[in-house]
């Protein structure tokens, strides 16, 4: 057993040891922030190893703190590392899809009625025609 057990503790020295190299080499912050987390795991699994050899339960929360410190810290670094597209992220007002939706129809219509003057030589502009039928408009909340 303490043969399984040096080989362990020396595989995880290693690998941690890895993880710090490549912390410090970078290039990007990305790679220092797995780098660090490999670190974290590492020593999840070296206090988790010594939990085994030694039967001892007690060192379970400190084995939960540190993960949970470790994946926080992993998903801050990746929420501000990530960059969002504008008005990405956020949910849209019923009237915001509405404005949305009423200027992709808007943009249709000038690419339909273009379209119909190039086919038909006709360069006079004549308005658009209203294809919806509105009989009371719809109920308050309805998706179209």
């Amino acid at each position: 057993m303490s043969v399984v057990v040096l080989v362990c503790s020396a595989l995880l020295v290693a690998g941690a040891a890895l993880a710090v190299v490549r912390a410090e080499k970078g290039p990007s912050m990305l790679d220092r922030t797995v780098a660090l987390d490999i670190v974290v795991t590492t020593m999840l699994a070296g206090i988790a190893l010594y939990a085994a050899v030694y039967r001892r339960a007690d060192v379970v929360p400190i084995l939960v703190v540190l993960s949970l410190v470790g994946f926080v810290g992993s998903v801050t670094i990746a929420r501000f590392a990530s960059v969002e597209p504008e008005g990405e992220g956020r949910v849209r007002t019923r009237e915001e899809i509405a404005a949305e939706e009423a200027a992709r129809r808007a943009a249709e219509d000038a690419d339909v009625a273009a379209a119909e003057q190039a086919v038909s030589g006709d360069h006079h502009e004549h308005p658009p025609v209203d294809t919806d039928e509105h009989h009371g408009g719809g109920a308050a909340g309805e998706v179209r």
